[in-house]
């Protein structure tokens, strides 16, 4: 059995060096980017296809270059493609090695030009789960258990593509298949609200969040905004994310823009579209497209604030009141 991040010993040994004091952690997502993520590290990256993607924290690991990254995930969209994207048009400043995920694509907007483009020509190690499966291995890691049973593999061919192990189940006599556990070297994450210590509170679908930090040796949050903790800890129940699981939190208005954060914008369809347009010239071995886009909006900019500059304010309140109207109907 290899591991990739941290053996579950490392893990256990790092969550008990680990500084669980209550202090502010707010810095800028420079200074988390350059303290917590190193080359060849696990990263897990939070959110679910277009939902809350951890997009300003991606950005900056770009811009800083980093070289054979493993990425964990359950499903990605832009963030992956994002980073895929960087690595397809700069390999030398930008690689990854490995990925251990569900789904990398969008939905209704189609599969990932990127990843076809990465995993086509053999350019990524690839390991193939279920959601539910990258969820137990997450929460496995959170646990602090070397794995968790589940039945979920059984009867499709993810068992060939995966380390999970088949055993037969010492209560039942039935086959079970256990799935290691997850334990990232950094977990980057985007939530709606957190305050100067790292407790967060995420609105609409958690998408395994927790469980990522939890299980991660270092967390890094960026958030829409950062609000008093005595505010925040109004609704001890509200917290999804503890502190103590927290390393850095910065506030990153529209941090997970292009895509949505619920109660504050919805994803902005036309952008991932004309992005999708321009990676399609991947498969073409054409790299300008491309490679123009990241000039304009990542590398041609000092910081995440700038790269939402380039979008019209008219744009992004229409985004906003869609989001709105979604809400409403749901209460």
């Amino acid at each position: 059995m290899f591991w990739t991040g941290l053996t579950p010993d490392e893990a256990r040994a790092a969550l008990v060096d680990k500084d669980k004091s209550r202090r502010d952690k707010r810095c800028t997502l420079k200074e988390a980017v350059d303290a917590f993520i190193k080359d060849g590290d696990n990263v897990a990256i939070g959110g679910f296809v277009n939902i809350r993607q951890p997009i300003a924290t991606c950005h900056e690991m770009i811009r800083h270059g980093f070289k054979d990254m493993t990425f964990s995930f359950q499903s990605s969209g832009m963030a992956m493609d994002y980073l895929g994207g960087a690595m397809a048009i700069a390999p030398d400043h930008f690689s990854i090695r490995r990925i251990e995920f569900a789904y990398w694509a969008h939905e209704s907007f189609g599969l990932s030009p990127v990843f076809r483009y990465l995993a086509e020509r053999g350019k990524l190690e690839l390991e193939d789960w279920s959601n539910y499966n990258m969820s137990a291995r997450f929460k496995a890691g959170a646990m602090g258990v070397p794995f968790l049973p589940t039945r979920g593999p059984l009867g499709s061919d993810i068992l060939e593509k995966c380390r999970a192990k088949v055993m037969e189940c010492p209560f039942t006599g039935t086959p079970i298949v256990l799935v290691p556990a997850s334990h990232p070297n950094v977990a980057i994450l985007h939530v709606q609200t957190a305050d100067q210590y790292g407790n967060c509170i995420i609105r609409g679908t958690e998408a395994t969040c927790p469980e990522m930090a939890m299980a991660a040796a270092h967390t890094i949050v960026t958030c829409e905004q950062i609000v008093p903790h005595e505010l925040l800890t109004r609704k001890p129940r509200d917290i999804a994310i503890p502190f103590f699981a927290v390393d850095a939190v910065v506030q990153v208005p529209f941090g997970a823009y292009p895509t949505s954060c619920r109660r504050h914008y919805y994803f902005n369809k036309e952008h991932i579209a004309s992005f999708h347009a321009l990676a399609k010239h991947l498969t073409m071995e054409d790299k300008k497209p491309l490679t123009a886009y990241y000039d304009d909006y990542i590398w041609g900019v000092q910081d995440f604030g700038e790269f939402i500059d380039t979008f019209p304010v008219r744009k992004i309140l229409e985004e906003y009141h869609s989001e709105m109207r979604n809400f409403e109907k749901l209460m």
